[in-house]
């Protein structure tokens, strides 16, 4: 290769190293201003979070619009940052890790991760709050990616298009920032979208055997709000209570973790009884520890 050639090759590469090299401050400057502002939002909700009607460090927020829901849970753990992240930020076993997060939630009747060199997906089949057979249950294809790293914070999102009953842009995101003292704030977020259908299912549970069923928000009147949104504030609950319960059981023997879990998650959802009641804890308990071993063969 001539002079000039070794030249134009050299400075081809300089251009691409500064460009990555410009897109990874960037990425890094993104998260450290991610950072920053949880940490702003935890200071801000420091009173909330000292003091509330959930006995824990937690605070709760959710929104419905005309084709959407979302709900945002607030906590502290007591659990070291590079606890937190290793569980659920890691490229390999972040995606198993949150399957067995998600097959906590009574309606998660199947989770299975993959990993390739194209990314990471999470099949997960969702259905009623009582044993079922694989076919009687509707699939949701994750995709998970993380999306932001840095040596305090992270953020990590699981997304799907689709849903079941022309429910659609589903979202689990989980943020954290390091706060010190071995604790870590998280902020979860559960939202998705729906359509005509959608909104007709909803209807029709929330007209039948979700008509009682309440949120953990209060109305203008004083009682919890019901209807779409005290549904999701609802599930939103359950998947952080699922995270917490998870990770309170990697403390232990590793060949007892996953009754542990179970325990923990049902004791938790148990102490707001008129929201989250379903079944009593056996039946839990053994329905889950049946859906368990169906999940670790691929369906």
């Amino acid at each position: 290769m001539s002079t000039h050639g070794v030249m134009q090759t050299m400075r081809r590469f300089a251009i691409v190293m500064l460009a990555l090299l410009g897109l990874s401050l960037g990425a890094l400057s993104w998260a450290d201003d991610n950072a920053a502002a949880l940490k702003d939002k935890y200071d801000a909700l420091a009173p909330q979070l000292k003091s509330n009607a959930f006995h824990r460090p937690i605070h709760l927020d959710s929104e419905e619009t005309s084709n959407t829901l979302k709900g945002d849970i607030y906590a502290v753990v007591d659990y070291p940052f590079a606890t937190v992240n290793s569980a659920f930020n890691d490229p390999q076993q972040g995606p198993s890790n949150w399957c067995d997060v998600l097959i906590l939630h009574l309606n998660t009747k199947y989770c299975r991760a993959s990993v390739s060199g194209s990314g990471a997906t999470i099949s997960m089949n969702v259905g009623k709050k009582t044993e079922q057979d694989i076919s009687d249950t509707y699939r949701v294809q994750f995709n998970y990616r993380s999306v932001a790293t840095s040596p305090d914070y992270f953020q990590v999102d699981l997304s799907a298009a689709t849903g079941p009953l022309s429910t659609k842009d589903y979202r689990i995101m989980l943020e954290a920032v390091d706060i010190g003292k071995g604790r870590t704030f998280l902020h979860l977020t559960y939202s998705y979208g729906f359509g005509t259908a959608g909104r007709l299912a909803m209807k029709t549970y929330l007209a039948t055997i979700g008509s009682a069923k309440v949120g953990f928000s209060k109305s203008p009147d004083g009682d919890y709000i019901g209807g779409v949104r005290g549904l999701v504030e609802r599930n939103t609950m359950r998947y952080y209570l699922a995270i917490d319960a998870y990770l309170g059981s990697l403390a232990a023997p590793a060949d007892k973790r996953v009754d542990q879990r179970f325990a923990t998650w049902f004791d938790a959802t148990e102490q707001y009884p008129r929201q989250l009641h379903e079944l009593d804890r056996q039946a839990y308990l053994q329905m889950k520890k049946n859906e368990y071993q169906r999940q670790q063969t691929a369906q």
